[in-house]
């Protein structure tokens, strides 16, 4: 008898604690992913204020399963599931499954305001990250070259929508970033006159 197939798409902390799960077991394990890459979410917003590189919170994803002999990484995205005939389409093929687990994790909503996504990016990959980091360090040389006082104090006003751990977060190291990294960087404005906005729409605990 053959031995089950079982594919997960995704290899976020869900799809490789099921791989991890399922190391050993007898059964052909595929793992999908459109990065070749694992992204240790939680640390981005130290990469967004300059607080790490990007290669410090990425491992390969081989290199994390590469004890799991009946586990294979199948670097690609998914277009599509047929559920009736029992397979996965990718871009350029199909992978045939008995078991199908769905790990493609969670995207940051704007409620139907999808236009609020230019100038309130959110932070779920790197190159959210990047962007995101960039956006502040240019907003600091925006305000040391402004001449008017309310441009200068609008530069510096940052403000960080939700209060949940990767928002506080997020706040902190700004704030790190203006009082502790940036503080003897600039001759005409002095960065701990940043001000950070944290916002949140939840009750107060």
């Amino acid at each position: 008898m053959a031995r089950p197939r079982i594919v997960i798409v995704g290899a976020g902390f869900g799809g490789l604690s099921v791989a991890h799960a399922l190391s050993g077991v007898d059964a052909d394990v595929t793992v999908i992913d459109r990065r070749n890459y694992h992204l240790f979410q939680p640390l981005l917003y130290q990469v967004a204020t300059a607080g790490l590189s990007p290669a410090q919170i990425a491992s390969p994803i081989r290199a994390i399963l590469r004890r799991a002999a009946n586990v294979r990484v199948v670097l690609g995205k998914v277009t599509g599931v047929d559920s009736e005939r029992r397979v996965v389409r990718l871009d350029e093929r199909e992978l045939a499954y008995d078991q199908l687990v769905l790990a493609t994790g969670s995207r940051h909503a704007y409620f139907g305001h999808d236009e609020w996504e230019r100038v309130a990016p959110g932070l779920k990959k790197i190159d959210d990250a990047t962007s995101i980091r960039r956006r502040i360090l240019t907003a600091f040389e925006h305000a040391e070259a402004a001449t008017d006082t309310e441009v200068r104090r609008r530069l510096l006003t940052f403000v960080v929508i939700g209060a949940g751990p990767t928002g506080v977060e997020m706040a902190g190291a700004i704030a790190e970033l203006a009082h502790v990294a940036l503080r003897h960087d600039f001759r005409t404005i002095d960065p701990r006159d940043a001000r950070v906005v944290l916002g949140e729409d939840g009750p107060r605990g």
